[in-house]
């Protein structure tokens, strides 16, 4: 475990956890893409008091281990690692919703997240780099 977390900028992992979970919040918002999206999906937008708790923890969770992932693999200079594995989960994802008939202006919308999201991620190593 010593090598995932030497070296890392957990300055930076927090900021890019926090600013992509933020970027989410009004992605998938009717101000952005939301309403198309949620009908791609076959769902319906509720308010904020009618969000799920166990997806939206579920995904601060996987966001704060994707930006370790950019910390550990920025530390070591391999950033093209998690790039490759971005796009390549991503990738995968977009064909998991073709199986799930999800349409594609929804797919869409769900993979540019995920590429914003790492960008994101990237921006903040590059700020934040040196900074614990």
């Amino acid at each position: 475990m010593g090598e995932l977390t030497v070296g890392v900028s957990w300055l930076a992992v927090g900021v890019g956890t926090i600013a992509a979970f933020l970027i989410g919040w009004v992605w998938y918002s009717p101000m952005l893409f939301g309403k198309k999206w949620a009908s791609g999906v076959g769902v319906d937008l509720g308010d904020a008091s009618e969000m799920p708790v166990g997806a939206m923890i579920s995904q601060f969770v996987g966001l704060f281990l994707m930006s370790w992932f950019v910390g550990v693999t920025a530390v070591s200079e391999a950033l093209l690692t998690v790039i490759l594995a971005t796009v390549a989960f991503t990738v995968l994802a977009y064909s998991a919703g073709m199986f799930g008939r999800k349409n594609g202006y929804a797919r869409g919308v769900e993979a540019g997240y995920w590429i914003v999201s790492l960008i994101v991620m990237i921006i903040s190593q590059g700020i934040f780099k040196g900074m614990s």
